[in-house]
């Protein structure tokens, strides 16, 4: 099958990886204004309980409701912490849809988010929000990339996102952060990056599951937020 050249052979490592401003795509911006329009709901009517019903809590606590380990991923604790963790995915978001395409980025943070409350839940045994443990996926989908792209390109991603880890990884120590979920969501984005791999004409058999798991991720999602919704209204 004749294909054209990829996405990442096609861009500027440099007006990317060391520009001011990221080119934004679609995604990127639907998630941060999802974020954001929760962060304003829950501002604006603070007896909806999106947090204490929307939030990752102790596995013990859990109950079967399973949709918290993906609507956690949705929710912020206070300005700073919604500022931050957007100001991050508005330039990692773009730098892992332009590599991966669309439908990877979408299944990335999805099972990120999960693998990252999960930890949380179970091992670290936290109450939890915020879109950092789908960010830590992302930058271990970067760094996936970078360990099995053997080009210059892969190189620098390696480099660059190496760098990122540990600055992340460096904060993830400040009081209040939640550290097991910062680890579970690195591990779940760099084995679902290194099973997934960009797309490559030997193996495009891969494209059209990778579209049906991004629709099924985004399935889920829905139903999750469906079932927080129908949480709220008993409560």
């Amino acid at each position: 099958m004749k294909l054209g050249p990829r996405a990442v052979d096609q861009r500027s490592p440099g007006e990317i990886l060391g520009g001011i401003i990221p080119q934004v795509r679609f995604t990127t911006v639907m998630i941060l204004l999802i974020n954001t329009a929760l962060f304003i709901g829950d501002y604006l009517n603070p007896s909806a309980r999106l947090l204490s019903l929307g939030g990752s809590v102790p596995a013990p606590y859990m109950d079967g409701q399973w949709w918290r380990l993906i609507t956690a991923g949705f929710l912020h604790g206070g300005i700073f912490h919604i500022l931050m963790n957007s100001w991050v995915l508005f330039d990692l978001g773009a730098e892992v849809e332009l590599i991966y395409g669309t439908s990877r980025l979408i299944v990335f943070y999805f099972i990120s988010t999960i693998t990252g409350f999960w930890t949380s839940s179970h091992i670290g045994m936290h109450f939890s929000v915020g879109s950092s443990a789908g960010i830590f996926g992302l930058i271990g989908a970067m760094l996936a990339f970078g360990v099995t792209d053997k080009t210059s390109m892969g190189a620098m991603v390696k480099s660059v996102y190496s760098r990122w880890l540990i600055y992340c990884v460096v904060l993830s120590f400040l009081p209040g952060v939640d550290f097991t979920a910062h680890v579970g969501g690195f591990a779940g984005g760099f084995v679902a990056g290194w099973l997934a791999s960009t797309p490559r004409a030997r193996v495009m058999w891969k494209e059209p599951l990778i579209r049906v798991l991004a629709g099924i991720s985004l399935a889920i999602t829905a139903v999750a937020f469906g079932m927080l919704y129908l949480s709220i209204t008993r409560s």
